[in-house]
């Protein structure tokens, strides 16, 4: 029986494509480097922030990563400050989110995105949904490492196999897997069914209302 649902963020409840995408290339105009297309940060993104510079960069004319630190210091800067520029929930999410509450289920958020954002975007997004978040941070492995998947389930008193995990990558996916949750991919975020199924989904949702399907068929899993 599903007790639990944790989430990613980026690319699964909210699209914050054309925030990063934003954030980084005006770091990278100020860096004197090429600015990148906002359909790139679908595949830069989903191993946290440093990666996503990591991998900017080298795209950007930067491939010794000479500009890394001062452009790693900037984006955390700017996230932090103001992590909601251009983000958006996704159409059905507030209600699949309300839903689930009032069936009683304990929601977690489980993000790469640093911490101090994740909190930020939480709070003034999705206030009152969510009883834990979970962000990047230096006491917590980020995934697909099952660190915080496991202090979610550990906090709700509940057993890996109670919860649901959703994502929308292979990370997500890894990560659910690596936890030992029932992991569910979703095709409204940054990368396709494929990329899912090749890394564990166990099963797909095609839309945010799809999950409250699929807890109610796992009911007595």
């Amino acid at each position: 029986m599903i007790k639990a649902c944790i989430f990613d963020l980026d690319g699964t409840l909210a699209n914050t494509l054309e925030s990063m995408a934003y954030v980084a290339n005006e770091i990278l105009e100020k860096l004197k480097l090429t600015p990148q297309p906002v359909e790139n940060f679908k595949y830069y993104s989903g191993e946290g922030a440093d990666m996503l510079i990591r991998r900017c960069l080298k795209d950007a004319g930067d491939p010794e990563l000479m500009h890394y630190e001062e452009c790693r210091s900037l984006y955390r800067e700017k996230f932090d400050a103001d992590p909601l520029y251009k983000v958006v929930p996704y159409d059905g999410i507030m209600e699949t989110l309300k839903e689930l509450k009032n069936r009683g289920m304990k929601l977690a958020v489980c993000s790469n995105k640093p911490h101090v954002a994740a909190v930020k975007v939480i709070a003034q997004m999705f206030d009152g949904y969510f009883d834990l978040v979970i962000g990047q941070s230096d006491a917590i492995r980020r995934k697909p490492a099952p660190d915080g998947p496991l202090k979610a389930a550990q906090e709700f008193g509940v057993t890996p196999s109670e919860c649901m995990y959703v994502g929308d990558t292979k990370t997500d996916m890894e990560t659910g897997n690596a936890a030992k949750m029932h992991t569910v991919g979703v095709l409204w975020g940054f990368r396709d069914r494929r990329e899912l199924e090749s890394n564990g989904a166990e099963v797909i949702a095609e839309k945010p209302q799809d999950l409250l399907k699929i807890c109610e068929e796992w009911k007595n899993d």
